[in-house]
């Protein structure tokens, strides 16, 4: 078996899909989705198609996906707002973003299947390796997750609950492979509204295999230039701020540094 993670799409189909033909062409043949699958993207129904008919298909919810399906909000908030008016445009653009995705989805009743998603997956390699995906961390689809930087005991209560020899997460969109105790610490990047210097999608690939599993990065370019003419063309309410990604204006990391993974290309 060859297992294909990813996760933090953001209804971004061309991404996606270049990430799917890369899985495929080496040989993937089982699907985790480890969450943030629609929100802050152009594409969420055709993203949700695309996600559901792929084959042994497992998903984990996101805290985005949690927003779009409860109401629930980040930060800022109406009490924020508030304490401090100067956060009015911030507060409305989000409420603008997240209702505009679930527009769409409850338009083609997919608002039911993103409710469903659980919030974590589960399984044991042929090798007796413990496997667990999350979104953030295994208490939470939000807050803290994993990174190249979090400090070694932080990383450590962070995981405290994981109860895993290998823990596979998103949200933060730091490709990440660290150990911490027992316990190997991944994060699979981003395929969508990259954070840094590399804006290529990121995923990876388990091989499970009897005599031993092999966790691979991955890196595959996709067209930048056809996501922002895409989001021009979807009267997104946040189009712009969802493009600042794909220009590249949100980098924040380099891609390259301790606790950043060897990326196989």
């Amino acid at each position: 078996m060859r297992l294909a993670l990813l996760s933090d799409i953001h209804g971004n189909r061309v991404a996606l899909d270049a990430v799917i033909a890369d899985a495929r062409a080496h040989g993937a043949d089982t699907w985790w989705v480890l969450g943030d699958l629609v929100a802050l993207g152009a594409e969420p129904v055709s993203t949700m198609e695309t996600l559901t008919n792929l084959p042994e298909v497992a998903f984990v919810r996101g805290n985005t996906d949690r927003y779009v399906v409860t109401g629930a909000r980040p930060f800022p908030h109406a009490a924020d707002v508030e304490r401090d008016p100067s956060l009015r445009p911030l507060f409305h653009a989000i409420e603008s973003s997240f209702t505009w995705t679930r527009l769409h989805l409850e338009a083609t009743g997919w608002i039911d299947h993103l409710a469903s998603l659980p919030t974590a997956q589960r399984t044991t390699l042929t090798d007796g390796t413990r496997l667990l995906g999350m979104h953030a961390s295994p208490s939470s689809d939000d807050g803290p997750g994993i990174t190249p930087e979090i400090p070694e005991p932080e990383l450590e209560q962070l995981l405290i609950d994981a109860d895993a020899d290998i823990v596979c997460g998103g949200h933060t969109h730091q490709p990440t492979d660290r150990q911490v105790g027992s316990v190997r610490a991944i994060n699979l990047g981003s395929v969508s509204n990259p954070m840094t210097s590399d804006l290529r999608a990121s995923y990876v690939l388990i091989d499970d295999d009897p005599q031993g599993h092999r966790v691979i990065h991955r890196r595959v370019a996709y067209d930048h230039d056809a996501v922002l003419a895409g989001l021009a063309a979807s009267n997104h309410p946040e189009a712009d701020y969802i493009a600042s990604f794909q220009r590249g204006d949100q980098v924040r990391h380099p891609a390259v540094r301790s606790g950043a993974p060897t990326v196989a290309e």
